[in-house]
């Protein structure tokens, strides 16, 4: 068993080689085994369109109904609709089938014990019980199928108020989210343009990751050819959101949460929001500056939504378009649902884009992250040298990885939960002390991993 498959937020890995038919099971009886012991006796199952999904998808209920746990089986959905199911069914938990936006050959779960995904040591105790053994093979759990989409898309349509006739382009990635959102868009009057929202777990035509702007190039030329209001991408489970402006920019994650918090704060004056380390510092100084209490937090779609619990945080976003509404929804990562709360933000604004309405945001010049390859074992210890580099002689910021603020910009370094590699991104008031920062962190960087090497 490749213990490295065990990740911060999901487990994760290459089909065949660390997930197959028999790991799949004993994973299965772990998550039961670790249910029942919470009082968990149903929960909710769900796939995306990977070819290993639907295999994988049976042997995991197999697994949980062995160990005692009845499985209601949603087929394939997107991540954010398995989230809904565990409240509109009020079961005890969900188990998701999605390898998200990693390759066509991998695979991975997301699992909820209760509301939420479990994270961080919760899923190293699922590894210790496969590990042990220490199952509890109870059986008795029985397996139901049914579909959830008809309430998904009638609870989604019946949340906003959009005025028909917004053009929008819609680019699925060939995952789950194009079959799902189609539908609401069009309840919702909108006129829409396909661009891959057929569900086909080769990914033939991109990658499904709308934070790569290569993904995105196809979806700008038809913003602009169309003339839309927006192009919206969804990555392959639909709980990432990439936008496109009307004027054919990338929205990048912290300045679509940015475009939220403004017109949130006018429901919701001095509302929690929460964004990630990575994250401009336009945004909290803007969400300060319009009443709001900015809130800088880890990385990490089952950290923010701990995090919004615990500051009673009416909305959070990444950079990597987890977009977290708790106004007027429950408080998780949904793509399809922050599509058209952008929607209804252009339905309050007419004759206004959406390039319009961020149009007074001061202009800084930021990198895109940048990845760095770096063993899983040494990552971390990367990490800690740098940081215990700059804390000499600056006042940094250390909830995940080092943020190193300077006079006019800011520099990030931080280990990736999710992969073999090292998070980087800068950000300054000009391109030159941008080049600079940037020189500065990356040359102690290649020092300390020059020491380690």
């Amino acid at each position: 068993m490749n213990v490295e498959v065990f990740r911060e937020y999901d487990i994760r890995g290459l089909v065949g080689r660390d997930l197959n038919e028999d790991f799949v099971y004993r994973l299965g009886l772990a998550i039961g085994a670790y249910g029942r012991r919470r009082n968990v006796e149903i929960m909710t199952l769900g796939r995306d369109c990977r070819f290993s999904s639907e295999g994988f998808s049976q042997t995991i209920a197999r697994g949980l109904a062995d160990a005692g746990i009845s499985v209601i089986d949603l087929g394939m959905c997107a991540t954010p609709m398995l989230y809904y199911s565990i409240r509109r069914y009020e079961t005890q938990g969900g188990v998701m089938v999605t390898g998200s936006h990693n390759p066509a050959d991998f695979n991975g779960f997301k699992i909820c014990i209760g509301p939420d995904t479990i994270y961080g040591d919760e899923i190293q105790e699922l590894r210790r019980i496969m590990e042990g053994e220490s199952y509890e093979r109870r059986g008795g759990g029985v397996i139901t199928a049914r579909d959830i989409a008809s309430d998904y898309q009638d609870y989604l349509v019946g949340n906003v108020k959009v005025q028909p006739g917004l053009k929008i382009v819609v680019d699925a990635g060939n995952g789950t989210g194009g079959l799902f959102s189609l539908p609401i868009f069009r309840r919702l009057g909108c006129i829409v343009t396909e661009l891959y929202c057929e569900p086909d777990g080769r990914f033939p035509n991109h990658h499904p990751d709308p934070t790569v702007p290569e993904n995105l190039r196809e979806l700008i030329a038809l913003v602009k050819e169309k003339g839309a209001d927006a192009g919206i991408a969804f990555d392959g489970d639909a709980d990432r959101i990439g936008v496109i402006t009307d004027r054919g920019d990338i929205l990048w994650g912290d300045e679509l949460l940015l475009l939220f918090s403004r017109f949130l704060l006018r429901e919701n004056p001095g509302a929690a929001i929460i964004g990630e380390v990575k994250c401009s510092q336009k945004l909290y100084d803007d969400i300060a500056a319009h009443g709001g209490r900015p809130i800088m937090w880890k990385a990490g779609h089952s950290l923010i939504k701990g995090k919004m619990k615990t500051e009673h945080a009416l909305l959070a976003g990444e950079m990597s378009g987890h977009i977290f509404f708790a106004d007027r929804y429950f408080g998780y990562d949904d793509a399809i649902y922050a599509a058209i709360r952008l929607l209804e933000i252009l339905s309050m604004s007419p004759g206004k884009g959406i390039g319009d309405l961020i149009a007074d945001v001061p202009k800084t010049f930021a990198t895109p992250e940048i990845r760095i390859d770096c063993p899983d074992e040494m990552k971390f210890r990367v990490t800690e040298a740098v940081k215990e580099y700059f804390r000499k002689d600056y006042d940094i910021i250390d909830i995940d990885g080092v943020r190193i603020p300077f006079a006019d910009g800011w520099g990030l370094l931080r280990p990736s939960n999710t992969q073999p590699v090292l998070v980087l991104r800068f950000e300054a008031a000009s391109a030159e002390r941008l080049a600079a920062i940037r020189a500065l962190v990356e040359g102690v960087l290649k020092q300390i991993l020059a020491k380690m090497i």
